[in-house]
């Protein structure tokens, strides 16, 4: 198996370049699914979110309140950081019961696991490559606005919340640039495809 952490920004076009994976015969493991997975109803996450963070963070309805959740947590580090303690272990176990599941129905799949928050969760799963999504801050801004109808504050503001692309370049094995045409970025993502094939390739020799 070859396990690629694919991240980016907000907006930096990452579920672009996973589709394009996908669509070559990648395994396409998507962590904020996982997220929302772990905090269902009935959850040991759910419970524990409730615990911390009181009744009123769920629903009449059973479910996680969101809006009421990051009320709390968006501004204020150390609350997020609770938040973050029961729900990335979670994740992780969740992910890892997925990526066994994924070798052993194909010992040679290519598993493209897409967590946004790669730098900032400290995500330590023994990746083969890291591939990171990029585009100008304007650039997601932009999208942000025009594709999401977030104010212009407030999408500069998610964007700023998030780690620098510094600290995503740190970590990058692979850059594709999004910045450009949708033409542009599939081109970057089909050699992406070509090399990891190569790289398989000599490892099963």
């Amino acid at each position: 198996m070859y396990v690629i952490g694919l991240t980016g920004g907000i907006a930096s076009g990452k579920s672009t370049v996973a589709r394009r994976l996908v669509e070559h015969g990648a395994v396409h493991i998507d962590a904020d699914k996982l997220a929302r997975r772990v905090v269902e109803p009935g959850t040991e996450g759910l419970a524990k979110i409730r615990e911390v963070f009181g009744d009123s963070v769920v629903g009449k309805d059973g479910t996680l309140d969101r809006e009421a959740l990051g009320a709390i947590v968006f501004s204020d580090a150390a609350e997020r950081d609770k938040l973050n303690a029961i729900v990335h272990p979670a994740v992780r176990r969740l992910s890892s019961e997925l990526f066994a599941k994924a070798e052993a129905e194909d010992p040679d799949a290519i598993v493209v696991y897409d967590v946004p928050l790669l730098v900032e969760a400290a995500v330590d799963h023994p990746f083969d490559l890291v591939v990171v999504a990029h585009a100008q801050k304007k650039t997601r801004v932009q999208r942000l606005v025009e594709e999401r109808g977030l104010s212009g504050e407030h999408a500069r503001a998610r964007v700023d919340a998030q780690a620098s692309d510094a600290e995503r370049f740190a970590i990058a094995d692979v850059v594709i640039d999004t910045d450009g045409s949708l033409a542009n970025t599939m081109s970057q993502a089909d050699a992406l495809w070509q090399r990891i094939k190569d790289e398989s390739a000599v490892r099963a020799s």
